[in-house]
């Protein structure tokens, strides 16, 4: 890979090849509960670049705006949430949901000076505890996500969200790469109650220590599949999903959650990660909640009132020497999420992909690379990007022991 093509890869602001590529997806822009309350205080939101402003009005109707206000460039963060619209604290400039000036207090209301100014706005909807965001032409705007996670109950599911300091891609790329399991969370399962192993699957695990990686393409994106050697007529598959261009599902071992993550580009040198843990069958247990409140499994545990890891890259991730020559943690940091934040950080903000040198286990990343890249070239030549249908997001991970002669295929 070039510099050049590895800066393409990397950059979504306005008008970059991956920017419009991603603006033609919802996007998880904030947790449903960061805006719970009708006439509540708004929230910054920092997506693809674009600084912006989510608040939900006294009548409950959400809104994503531009944040400053059109007058003299203030943070509308300051404004006043008020009867339909927020206020500008400096000069009392009004904004409607929509974006649309409805009120300036030193023009009079016959001069029709308000209905001139209209901020940037972008539709916002409330699905499945997620506030999405659609940043794209509003007349490609698709219908909501299928994505499973998203249509449970609410009490199936559960939704922690955290700050990564790095390029979401480099984040995402470390979600794809199955084999840095065996290394950098080796005795990481420890009491963690959502990472146990049942029996069953760990002897497949173990019954065969070098697996196949084998990239696939799917409707939506790849299947990042893992195949094992069982009997002489059959595989054990564990089929991962990324599904374009930000998320993935995995499946999990006997008795746990599935999983899934949203990697979402805040600009090209942070990102937001989403983590998701879901039942399809039955509501989450109280236990299971607690473990995930509390930062076990796929979450991390924040700084309280944030969205910042508390072991980060200020405090070197609580890196414990001694916990690591014991062998009682393989990378010295505690944690699946403060794992994978601290290598992923190191890389630097944008990692210089030109230097690698990338193996045989590296082909799902490699195949990433190149269906976005592809994804983008072509919507510039006004094909329509793929895994935006419900039909290519309703789909499931899963593992199973197969007949060698069975094919893959996504599972609903």
């Amino acid at each position: 890979m070039t510099e050049q093509e590895n800066l393409l890869l990397s950059q979504t602001g306005p008008g970059t090849l991956m920017g419009n590529l991603y603006r033609r997806y919802w996007l998880p822009a904030l947790l449903a509960t960061e805006l719970k309350e009708p006439g509540g205080p708004p929230v910054r939101v920092r997506l693809l670049s674009e600084k912006l402003l989510a608040f939900r009005n006294s009548e409950g109707e959400l809104s994503l705006i531009d944040e400053f206000c059109a007058h003299r460039g203030v943070s509308l963060w300051f404004g006043r949430n008020e009867e339909g619209g927020i206020r500008c604290p400096y000069h009392g400039w009004k904004y409607a949901t929509n974006g649309q000036c409805i009120e300036v207090p030193s023009e009079s209301d016959d001069s029709g000076f308000s209905e001139k100014i209209k901020l940037t706005s972008y539709p916002l909807r409330e699905q499945g505890g997620i506030l999405w965001a659609y940043l794209g032409p509003i007349e490609k705007i698709p219908e909501m996500p299928a994505y499973e996670w998203s249509t449970v109950p609410d009490s199936h599911r559960h939704i922690s969200k955290r700050l990564q300091a790095c390029n979401s891609l480099q984040a995402m790329e470390g979600g794809l790469d199955s084999f840095h399991s065996s290394f950098l969370h080796r005795m990481s399962v420890g009491e963690d109650p959502l990472l146990k192993r049942d029996p069953i699957s760990a002897a497949l695990l173990k019954g065969d220590p070098h697996p196949q990686f084998i990239p696939m393409d799917s409707p939506g994106g790849l299947y990042i599949t893992t195949r094992r050697n069982v009997e002489p007529d059959s595989y054990y598959w564990r089929v991962t999903h990324w599904l374009m261009p930000c998320f993935n599902l995995f499946p999990p071992y006997e008795g746990n959650p599935y999983g899934g993550h949203a990697w979402v580009p805040m600009d090209d040198h942070n990102s937001w990660t989403f983590s998701i843990d879901y039942r399809p069958d039955r509501p989450l247990t109280k236990e299971e909640v607690r473990a995930m409140e509390a930062g076990m499994g796929i979450h991390s545990e924040n700084i309280p009132n944030s969205f910042i890891p508390v072991a980060n890259a200020s405090n070197d991730y609580l890196i414990d020497r001694q916990a690591q020559k014991r062998k009682e943690t393989f990378c010295g940091v505690i944690g699946i999420a403060e794992q994978d934040a601290a290598v992923q950080e190191s890389m630097g903000r944008i990692s210089r992909r030109e230097l690698e040198n990338l193996v045989g286990t590296d082909n799902g990343i490699i195949m990433t690379r190149k269906k976005l890249m592809q994804a983008a070239l072509g919507l510039e030549k006004g094909i329509e990007p793929p895994g935006i249908d419900s039909v290519s997001q309703s789909v499931r991970a899963y593992s199973r022991v197969m007949s060698r002669d069975e094919k893959l295929k996504p599972e609903n």
